[in-house]
């Protein structure tokens, strides 16, 4: 599942505004406008003094409203080149729908952790190598994901589009403010978003500081989960992405939820990205010790 919104004035009807006196690291700020500063969104030191209720505050939507799919740029690709896109996210989305709704699925929680899949809203990472699972085991929830602008990036985004998920433009690498901008508002109208936190292109199982700012923007705690296959064939690619064999066992592990609070500097950032690299790796030998045990009274299927 790879890893876009235009902010408007009507995101601040979701959200009580306050006056106060300065509070450097607040949450997101807006001006009268109801623009949004891209130091607010990235967690750093905004110039205003307009104050927002932190997101946590917002209820999740009860109606997931589906989305169309986005627009095609002819300016960007080539007719051959679109033709091709249409083939790869058709020939996609079959072969994840049809291979992953026959495998035998449980879902496994830490103490702390989040208690159901759809809990929301939740600032969500995973590893790159387990998106195909991933994007039948969360499809039709909504979440808000990031996608880079590369060719691979437009046809996994419309591919997971047909998934129910919703794709925002950019990367670690490329856009990432705008990225950022898009995910906070996504945040804010109750929404998960999610990373795979080593894409687009490396390095495998590394994590990168987007989460962290955004937990710390946002007032909401990270969450993380690895899916674990056991029979799949493996790409021989940067990520090592996992197809799974039909029929073949999923075990999804769940880590305890990280808080990052509103008041972290830059340097407590670093400690946090580090407990969210030992959490993905906790649950990555979990899982992956585990899967062979899904159907048993121990790891009972979903």
């Amino acid at each position: 599942m790879p890893s876009w919104f235009v902010l408007d004035s009507r995101a601040s009807r979701n959200f009580a505004v306050r006056a106060y006196a300065a509070f450097p690291s607040q949450p997101i700020l807006k001006d009268d406008h109801g623009q949004i500063s891209a130091a607010s969104a990235l967690g750093g030191t905004p110039p205003l003094r307009v104050i927002i209720s932190p997101v946590a505050s917002v209820p999740a939507p009860e109606v997931i409203p589906s989305t169309p799919p986005p627009a095609w740029d002819t300016g960007r690709y080539t007719l051959r080149q679109r033709i091709v896109l249409r083939l790869i996210i058709a020939a996609g989305y079959w072969v994840i729908r049809l291979i992953c709704s026959t495998l035998r699925i449980c879902v496994s929680y830490e103490d702390g952790a989040q208690q159901t899949l759809d809990e929301r809203p939740r600032v969500a990472s995973f590893w790159h190598s387990c998106q195909i699972p991933a994007t039948y085991i969360f499809r039709n929830m909504g979440i808000r994901v990031m996608s880079s602008n590369s060719y691979d990036g437009e046809y996994m985004g419309r591919i997971i589009h047909k998934f129910g998920f919703v794709a925002v433009k950019g990367s670690s690498s490329r856009n990432a403010v705008r990225a950022l901008l898009g995910l906070r508002r996504a945040l804010e109208a109750g929404w998960t978003v999610a990373f795979t936190l080593d894409g687009p292109r490396g390095p495998r199982h590394k994590v990168k500081p987007g989460p962290v700012a955004l937990a710390r923007s946002s007032g909401l705690p990270m969450t993380m989960f690895h899916a674990a296959v056991d029979k799949a064939w493996v790409l021989n690619t940067w990520d090592r992405l996992m197809i799974p064999v039909p029929f073949s066992r999923v075990l999804v592990r769940f880590g305890k939820l990280i808080p990052v609070p509103h008041e972290a500097t830059d340097d407590a950032l670093e400690r946090y990205s580090w407990e969210l690299q030992s959490a993905l790796d906790r649950v990555v030998e979990f899982a992956e010790k585990n899967v062979s045990k899904v159907g048993t009274a121990e790891f009972p299927c979903s």
